[in-house]
C-alpha cells in the first residue's frame, strides 16, 4: 500500500514539474491599445479601439522588428459583420488581454533560433477585411467600421517612436487573413522606415486562390468581390497591379497581385491548404448533400475522383506560382504536402525535432535561410501522400502521384 501511495505521489509530483516547466516556457505578452487611433477613427468594426503585441527585442536582435498580422477570416456583408463585431473578431473589447507568443514570436534561442531576439509584434484582428478597407456603415440603428487601412497605419505611427523608425532588419508576416494582409501591405511598409532598413514580407497560408469549385463556379472571387466593395478595399490595392487587370477587385487575389510587390517575398503554404479545400475547392454550397463530407474530415477516405479533384487545385496553386519560382531572384518558397493551414505559429510545425520538413529543412530554416541569404530557398514538395513529416499523416492513396519531381532550388 506504502509502496502504490509513494508511486502516485511521485508521479503528481512530476505531473505538476511537467506543468510548472511548460508554464515557465510559455510567453504570454500584454495587449497594447493604441488609444492615438481614434484621432483617424481607426476603429475596430464595432467601435472599440484598435491593438497589438509586443514583445521587445535584446541584445544583436535589438534593433530588429518582426510584425505579424493575426488572422480570422473575413465578413463581405452587412449581417455577418454585424454579428462579428459583437466577437473577439471584431472588437478588442471582447479579446483575451494576454496573447500567447510561439512559433515565430516566440523569446526562445532553441525554439525560433533566427527572430527570438527581435521585436515581436502581433498586430490583433479586428475589421474583418485583411486590414485594408476604409469605409463605414451606419443605418441609423447599426454602426460598422470598415478600418482596416486606417488600423494597419495607427499602429504603424505608433509604433515608430518605439524603435520602429530606426529598424535595421524587418520582416512583415501574418497568417490566413493576415498572411493576405503581409502580400497587402509589403510594398507600401518600405515607405514606413529607412532606407537602409532590409524589408522582407513573409504569407503564411495566405496565397488564397482564384480557382472554381467542384461546381465551377467561383466562390471564392463572388466572396472577395462582395468584400473589396463593402469594405472600401479597392482604392486601397496596388495601382499598378489595379491598373493591369480588367476587374481590379481581382488584386486581392495574391496570385495577381505577386509580380508588383517590390520587396522579397516568401510564399509559406499547403498544397492542401485546408481551409482552401474546405471554403475554395468544396465550399458548402458546392456540395449541399455532402457528399464530401468524409473526405473533408480525412483525407484518406477521399474517393478517386474526390483525390483526381485535390490534387488538380494542387496542380493549379504550383502554376500559379510557377514564374515567381523561376524567375524571382530574391524570392522564397516553402510549398508542403500537409492538410494544414497556418504553419509559422504553432512551435510544432514552425521548428521543433518533428516538424514538417521538405528536403530535410524545417519551416524555420528554410525561411532564416531566405531571410539572411545563406541560401535561395525554394522548395516545393511531392504532392500527397509522398510527404511522411506532417503532423496529420493519412494514409496512402489509390492513385499514384509521387512519381512527380521534387523542386528544389537552394
Amino acid at each position: 500500500m506504502e509502496l502504490v501511495i509513494t508511486i502516485v505521489l511521485v508521479v503528481v509530483l512530476l505531473t505538476c514539474a511537467s506543468t510548472s516547466v511548460s508554464s515557465v516556457d510559455r510567453l504570454l505578452v500584454n495587449m497594447t491599445v493604441v488609444r492615438g487611433a481614434a484621432a483617424t477613427e481607426a476603429y475596430c468594426l464595432d467601435g472599440s479601439l484598435p491593438a497589438y503585441h509586443i514583445d521587445r527585442g535584446f541584445g544583436a536582435g535589438e534593433h530588429n522588428w518582426l510584425l505579424q498580422f493575426e488572422g480570422g477570416g473575413w465578413c463581405n456583408d452587412i449581417e455577418t459583420c454585424a454579428e462579428r463585431a459583437h466577437s473577439r473578431r471584431g472588437s478588442t473589447r471582447l479579446m483575451n488581454k494576454l496573447e500567447s507568443f510561439s512559433g515565430i514570436l516566440s523569446n526562445n534561442a532553441s525554439h525560433n533560433p533566427d527572430f527570438y531576439n527581435w521585436n515581436r509584434v502581433k498586430l490583433r484582428y479586428c475589421d474583418g477585411g485583411s486590414f485594408a478597407g476604409d469605409s463605414k456603415f451606419d443605418n441609423g440603428t447599426l454602426v460598422l467600421y470598415f478600418r482596416g487601412q486606417r488600423i494597419w497605419e495607427a499602429i504603424i505611427k505608433d509604433l515608430l517612436p518605439k524603435g520602429l523608425s530606426k529598424a535595421n532588419k524587418a520582416l512583415l508576416s501574418g497568417c490566413s487573413a493576415g498572411g493576405l494582409a503581409s502580400y497587402l501591405h509589403c510594398t507600401r511598409f518600405i515607405s514606413y522606415l529607412p532606407n537602409t532598413t532590409v524589408v522582407k514580407c513573409l504569407g503564411d497560408a495566405g496565397f488564397f486562390m482564384d480557382s472554381p469549385d467542384i461546381t465551377m463556379n467561383h466562390t471564392q472571387r463572388t466572396f472577395f468581390q462582395h468584400l473589396v466593395t463593402l469594405q472600401g478595399i479597392e482604392r486601397n490595392l496596388d495601382k499598378n497591379c489595379t491598373s493591369s487587370i480588367s476587374d481590379p477587385k481581382q488584386c486581392i487575389f495574391p496570385q495577381y497581385l505577386l509580380k508588383y510587390i517590390t520587396p522579397p517575398v516568401f510564399i509559406l503554404n499547403s498544397a492542401y491548404d485546408v481551409y482552401q479545400f474546405h471554403h475554395i475547392l468544396v465550399p458548402p454550397s458546392a456540395d449541399p448533400h455532402g457528399h464530401w463530407n468524409r473526405c473533408k474530415v480525412n483525407p484518406h477516405a477521399c474517393l478517386p475522383d474526390q483525390m483526381d479533384l485535390l490534387q488538380g487545385f494542387r496542380v493549379q496553386m504550383l502554376q500559379a506560382v510557377r514564374a515567381f519560382m523561376f524567375n524571382s531572384t530574391r524570392g522564397g518558397v516553402f510549398i508542403n504536402s500537409c492538410f494544414a493551414h497556418c504553419q509559422s505559429e504553432s512551435q510544432d510545425t514552425w521548428f521543433a525535432s518533428d516538424s514538417p520538413k521538405v528536403y530535410n529543412e524545417t519551416i524555420a530554416e528554410s525561411i532564416g535561410d531566405w531571410y539572411f541569404g545563406r541560401n535561395v530557398s525554394k522548395k516545393i514538395d511531392r504532392p500527397y501522400p509522398y510527404d511522411t513529416t506532417c503532423h496529420n499523416i493519412i494514409g496512402p492513396g489509390s492513385t499514384n502521384y509521387d512519381l512527380e519531381p521534387v523542386y528544389s532550388y537552394t
